[in-house]
């Protein structure tokens, strides 16, 4: 088919469906939808709930301990502790209901997830880690999510194999490091960004190889420089001597020269490793893949559109994340899915499954539609079993149900079959889930768009210690301070989910203290926010190469130098609005590299 301009029916933007869409659609036997890109993916991050927790009553039969939970107490759910859910106490099979051709599809399936029981966490083989979540294999750790394998650990998201680190978004196996960005196999590197394989570093940007160096940005394989200029050995360490890493003003001081420094330098337009005809940001080993993001693996993704936050070997997949997992196949509109998994369409944390349609939290099952919790199941609907037969001749029903019988949210968008999950079937409000991470927005924002919110608790504890007063060193901070309740420096002006206040843990302290780093002024939440400031959004825009030997000196000649500007144009995650000096492969490579 040819190119289509559709108008979102949520934000209401016109996006295209390009000739490769329509030809997917009809492989899996789907209609075009009805939102854009953007809009779909705010969609599934609705049903993510990764950071904010409570602490509520487990409802297992015989259980009144309280346990943590991504539901608040309030929610009108049943939850029960992962252990018990896990068991056989207890089978969803119970809770399932014939279904009803006189309510619409999604109607019945909220129904379903207000009936039967949820599972507090999503984590397995945890040691020792206490309000974890979407976590696997993790030993010593605190509040640390969407993580795989790490040890002693806090404060952390989308981080794997790492250990002794504290304060991380999306790092992948480093060692006593803190506050970094988008990084991968560092040791003792502090306040970076894009960068891999440094060490004994601190306040880099988009290094690689790089050890002993302070302040640099756009280094390769380079050792002992100081704000970008080479140093022997003896004068590094002379420099490195007024250097007073425990002083949080001296720690300010030297983030702001950092971001000074790095808005000055050319910035590549996407990063993206050993890929063959792909477009986004943050991809390495994929293949014919677009509009993609932070995907890693040998190989990657193949054949893939829409696609954010994956594990190896993802293939034939449009609109997935946040999170697809190792191992997926001809699969479409899918978020934490995965682990040897095929034909998932609207699934939501489904592992080891094949032929699964609009289910939530389903495990090495087939041939499932609109079901939740099942483990080991096939031929299921609404958590009711059938037979072969019978689901065969029932599903397609229920497709054509769907289209006749629509459900239309608060909000005047209409739901058939080949939607997501609307966003009133969530059991979350928006300001608990992950689109207020990428995609925030106010109270009154939300409530215009017709979003469920979450008001906030009243808290019980009292400010003892203000952020301004909190010592400046390091060396002056006493054991007290475990006692004590400091107040964030945003004091909840702010949308980033902010606490108000915080306390410093006892491990935290020690981690402080063993690598002479200032305690924080902000509560973990405004941390977090704060690192996500540091990446770019999960959207492209296209651009020009910058390269005109005007913006920036350039220290070679390029291939376009008679040309004047460079021609060469791309697709980026920088909009053309941002005062970044965005530069294409060759020129990029004709700089740094």
């Amino acid at each position: 088919m040819n190119q289509e301009t559709k108008t979102c029916q949520n934000c209401k933007q016109e996006f295209t469906i390009e000739p490769d869409d329509f030809a997917f659609y009809e492989k899996i036997k789907v209609p075009p939808p009805t939102f854009c890109p953007e809009c779909r993916m705010i969609r599934r991050m609705v049903f993510r709930n990764e950071r904010v927790l409570y602490k509520r009553r487990c409802n297992a039969p015989g259980h009144t301990e309280e346990i943590v939970s991504t539901f608040s107490p309030e929610k009108p759910v049943t939850v029960y502790d992962d252990r018990y859910w896990w068991s056989d106490a207890w089978s969803p099979i119970d809770y399932g209901e014939p279904y009803d051709f006189s309510s619409p599809f999604f109607e019945q399936f909220k129904q379903l997830l207000r009936r039967v029981p949820l599972i507090n966490l999503s984590i397995t083989n945890m040691a020792n880690c206490s309000y974890c979540n979407v976590s696997e294999g993790d030993k010593d750790s605190f509040f640390i999510s969407a993580s795989e394998r790490n040890e002693n650990i806090s404060y952390a998201n989308r981080v794997v194999f790492s250990k002794d680190s504290q304060d991380l978004y999306v790092v992948n196996a480093v060692e006593l490091c803190y506050e970094l960005v988008n990084c991968n196999k560092c040791y003792r590197t502090f306040f970076s960004r894009n960068c891999n394989d440094c060490s004994e570093s601190a306040f880099l940007w988009n290094c690689s190889n790089c050890n002993y160096c302070f302040g640099c940005t756009n280094l390769r394989n380079k050792s002992y420089h100081f704000f970008n200029q080479p140093l022997s050995k003896e004068e590094y360490k002379e420099k490195m001597q007024g250097i007073d890493f425990g002083s949080f003003a001296s720690i300010e001081r030297f983030g702001n020269e950092l971001k000074e420094l790095s808005g000055k330098s050319i910035h590549r337009f996407a990063n993206i490793l050993k890929c063959v005809d792909v477009t986004g940001d943050n991809l390495a080993h994929a293949k014919n893949t677009h509009y993609s993001f932070d995907m890693v693996g040998n190989p990657s993704a193949e054949d893939c559109k829409y696609i954010a936050w994956g594990g190896a070997g993802v293939k034939d997949t449009w609109d997935g994340g946040p999170g697809v997992g190792v191992s997926l196949e001809h699969s479409y509109e899918v978020t934490d899915t995965g682990i040897q998994s095929s034909s998932c369409l609207f699934t939501s944390v489904v592992y080891g499954s094949f032929d699964v349609r609009y289910s939530i939290n389903c495990h090495g099952s087939q041939h499932l539609f609109g079901c939740y919790g099942l483990r080991n199941k096939e031929y299921c609907i609404l958590n009711q079993q059938y037979t072969k037969e019978e689901y065969k001749i029932l599903v397609p029903k229920i497709v054509a149900h769907m289209n006749d019988m629509p459900y239309t949210d608060a909000g005047g968008r209409i739901y058939r079959y080949g939607e997501f999950f609307p966003f009133e079937v969530s059991p979350y409000a928006y300001n608990e889930v992950i689109a207020q991470e990428y995609h925030p927005l106010t109270k009154e924002k939300a409530h215009e768009e017709r979003y469920t919110w979450k008001e906030q608790d009243v808290k019980s504890y009292q400010v003892t210690v203000s952020p301004e007063n909190v010592p400046d060193h390091i060396k002056d901070v006493t054991d007290d301070i475990l006692k004590e309740t400091i107040g964030c420096a945003h004091d909840g002006k702010c949308t980033h989910q902010c606490t108000t206040a915080f306390k410093i843990m006892p491990q935290e302290l020690a981690f402080y203290r063993k690598i002479e780093l200032p305690l924080p002024r902000l509560c973990p939440n405004c941390r977090h926010y704060q690192r996500l400031k540091q990446r770019n959004p999960l959207k492209l825009w296209h651009r020009q190469c910058m390269c005109d030997y005007k913006v920036y000196e350039n220290t070679t000649k390029h291939q376009h130098h008679k040309e004047n500007r460079c021609p060469n144009e791309f697709e980026t995650s920088y909009s053309d609005d941002r005062p970044e000096i965005v530069y294409c492969e060759q020129c990029y490579q004709a700089e740094v590299i």
